[in-house]
């Protein structure tokens, strides 16, 4: 095999590693998703539990949804970083710098200089946001509509910001609660709500985008029979109504809205770790150290 045979046959190989999680989810739901008749609305289906010391760990079709994406993004990026050209740039390298370029100026321009390197980071939370919001064009459940799945993404935010808030040291730390003094208790209730607020933002917009979704084709559905009923034979059981304007609300709610989503969560995070890192302190707490280390 010559090697641009082999070139190809490696694109290839990602190329179907990155479809292939997401024809298996389907796959998956089809066989074993259960009839239902009507209006239904659920959550992440269980798909089976393992048991564990203190409590049995539930398998959910979130979980198993956000690793199809995982993969997905894994794939797609070795397939637009392979074979990478100075002098010869292909159209998947050119589409993979502008994604870098775009990522690194948002964190340029919304975050301080010392977080430059944050880039990829955002770019994972974007990539992971809208991938798992789009699965919902698919029929798939999306992983943004589980608060447990949101909850976690908003847990590590908090930890990063707690994590760059202590770079001053601990006591810099508690003191930040007491500026002003008589704000504390509120202060203490918005530290707690930071989390909190970014997931139920994040999977509030998301699921109410499925749930209005649900009663818009439904609602279609049957006003298309109680005005076009008296249609003879099947003409008058088939929902006319529901051709083509779901399909164009799912733009807003899947596709607009998904990519806004993620948007904003990624913002947030900017906002909150850029805006709780005390950067004039911190610059001036290293500046004393190396002084008294040189002395």
């Amino acid at each position: 095999m010559s090697f641009k045979k082999f070139d190809k046959f490696i694109d290839f190989i990602l190329l179907t590693l990155a479809i292939a999680p997401i024809v298996f989810i389907i796959i998956l739901q089809v066989l074993t998703k259960p009839e239902s008749t009507g209006i239904t609305v659920e959550g992440a289906r269980i798909y089976f539990t393992i048991p564990m010391p203190i409590q049995p760990l539930p398998i959910t079709e979130a979980q198993v949804n956000s690793l199809a994406v995982l993969i997905t993004i894994f794939s797609l990026c070795l397939y637009l970083t392979r074979n990478m050209s100075v002098k010869k740039p292909t159209k998947r390298q050119h589409l993979a710098e502008w994604i870098v370029e775009k990522c690194d100026g948002l964190v340029k321009n919304n975050m301080d200089p010392y977080f430059k390197n944050f880039g990829p980071f955002i770019a994972s939370i974007l990539g992971l946001s809208a991938f798992s919001s789009l699965l919902s064009l698919f029929g798939l459940f999306p992983p943004t509509s589980d608060i447990n799945i949101v909850g976690g993404w908003a847990i590590l935010v908090f930890i990063l910001i707690t994590y760059y808030k202590f770079k001053c040291g601990p006591i810099h730390y508690a003191k930040s609660f007491c500026d002003p003094p008589l704000l504390t208790p509120l202060n203490i209730i918005s530290e707690i709500a930071t989390p909190i607020s970014m997931a139920f933002r994040h999977y509030g917009n998301i699921l109410s985008g499925s749930v209005i979704s649900v009663l818009l084709a439904t609602g279609l559905a049957g006003l298309s029979n109680l005005l076009l009923g008296w249609l003879p034979g099947f003409l008058g059981d088939f929902p006319f109504l529901r051709i083509g304007i779901p399909a164009v609300l799912s733009i807003y709610f899947d596709v607009f809205s998904g990519a806004l989503q993620a948007f904003i969560f990624a913002m947030l995070t900017m906002m909150y770790v850029s805006g709780g890192f005390p950067a004039e302190d911190f610059v001036a707490r290293r500046s004393r150290l190396s002084k008294a280390n040189k002395k």
